[in-house]
């Protein structure tokens, strides 16, 4: 069920209390939906089968920190050709790729080993894609295993039917060998997902600066982690005004890049003030103008009124095209205790990635024919002259 600002505003109840599971009441529903990590495979009719794989090992990373969130109906896949860092990884399974290639050592950020290792190994990564509805692949860019992989596990679960939501790091800037290389794996990722997240981590050095560098990046997964997670438990958990798998469909077949903000307020107008702060997400650097679809998730407590909610949702609805489309929903969340939360998902937002080629690159080495060869001199000879002006 859903709200929908396209059709005149018109919303559904859903009655929780007149929903039972086979097995008895609401809460036991809640259980289906929740990842025990026992990956038993029991999921009733009805819900959604979500994976996030992280692939090499900044997409990994982001793999261990969601497991801090709980992760509500999501099964946690990490895959990497390193052994040692694999190990190190909380997830509800771990797959080490490229064994006879690499002998579980890395791929020594080589996208060509990293290929043929995630080619050695796609009979372990295919059969769990199998019935898969969403599938979130993250991945650093730059490096050998990630940038390679990642793509090729995009692909794989398009192919399946999967909408895929591409998650990706990109390079400091002055690393001039790796963001020719992670620009090429951006756009690969392009290609293979239905839509794309991007981070960079320029911007991260200018949000925290004096953090450890450790901690500077745990930023970073934190904020993916938590981006993944407002999507999921989006349409996993029940919802007075619900949006469902159907509604994210809707969303991620328009494309492009996607922006994923969560913002949270107690203030006197914290409708207005939960959308500002899920707008400004410092870690993600994109233009707003030209977006063709939102997704709007209101939560709080019992305080929470219907006029805050639709407020929320005109605020993004007035600020984006007036025909894009505006999905909307709400949730009552005790625990929030005066806070209101607003999770925000935009999508065909523009990004300097793809305008500019990240700013050092000509865009089209890397957005015309990414798997193109080398270019060659053809043997072409153009008279070119300087037309002069005769004017005094």
């Amino acid at each position: 069920m859903r709200g929908d600002l396209s059709t005149n505003g018109r919303c559904y109840g859903l009655n929780l209390n007149s929903y039972r599971s086979p097995s008895g009441p609401l809460d036991n529903v809640l259980r289906y939906t929740w990842h025990d990590g026992q990956l038993q495979g029991l999921r009733p009719p009805g819900y959604a089968k979500i994976l996030l794989i992280g692939a090499g090992g900044c997409g990994c990373n982001t793999v261990d920190r969601m497991m801090d969130t709980g992760c509500m109906g999501v099964e946690c896949i990490a895959v990497n050709t390193d052994r040692a860092h694999l190990d190190t990884v909380r997830s509800h399974r771990s797959i080490l790729i490229g064994e006879k290639t690499t002998r579980g050592l890395g791929a020594g950020g080589n996208p060509a080993i990293g290929k043929a290792a995630i080619e050695e190994s796609i009979g372990l990564i295919e059969p769990l894609l199998e019935g898969c509805d969403i599938c979130f692949v993250s991945a650093g860019m730059g490096g050998g295993t990630g940038t390679a992989a990642a793509p090729v596990i995009a692909d794989m679960a398009q192919k399946k039917g999967a909408i895929v939501v591409g998650v990706v790091t990109m390079p400091f800037r002055h690393e001039r060998g790796r963001l020719s290389i992670a620009l090429d794996g951006l756009n690969k990722m392009r290609r293979s997902s239905n839509t794309v997240v991007i981070i960079e981590n320029d911007r991260l050095m200018g949000l925290v600066p004096n953090l450890a560098f450790d901690e500077a990046f745990k930023v970073a997964d934190t904020t993916l982690a938590n981006m993944i997670s407002g999507i999921t438990d989006t349409i996993s958990r029940p919802s007075l005004i619900n949006l469902d798998f159907a509604d994210i469909r809707a969303m991620m077949i328009r494309g492009g890049v996607t922006f994923v903000g969560i913002g949270q307020s107690n203030a006197p107008n914290r409708s207005e003030e939960a959308v500002i702060r899920a707008l400004n997400n410092p870690l993600l650097d994109v233009s707003y103008e030209g977006a063709n679809g939102a997704l709007v998730h209101v939560s709080g407590d019992n305080s929470m009124t219907l006029s805050e909610v639709t407020r929320s949702a005109e605020i993004v609805s007035e600020m984006i095209d007036q025909n894009a489309y505006v999905f909307w929903g709400a949730r009552v969340d005790p625990a929030l205790s005066g806070m209101l939360k607003v999770t925000l998902l935009l999508t065909g937002v523009n990004s300097p990635h793809l305008m500019t080629g990240y700013g050092l690159f000509p865009v089209e080495l890397y957005n015309v024919e990414p798997d193109a060869g080398m270019e060659e001199k053809l043997p072409i000879d153009l008279g070119l002259y300087q037309l002069e002006s005769n004017d005094a």
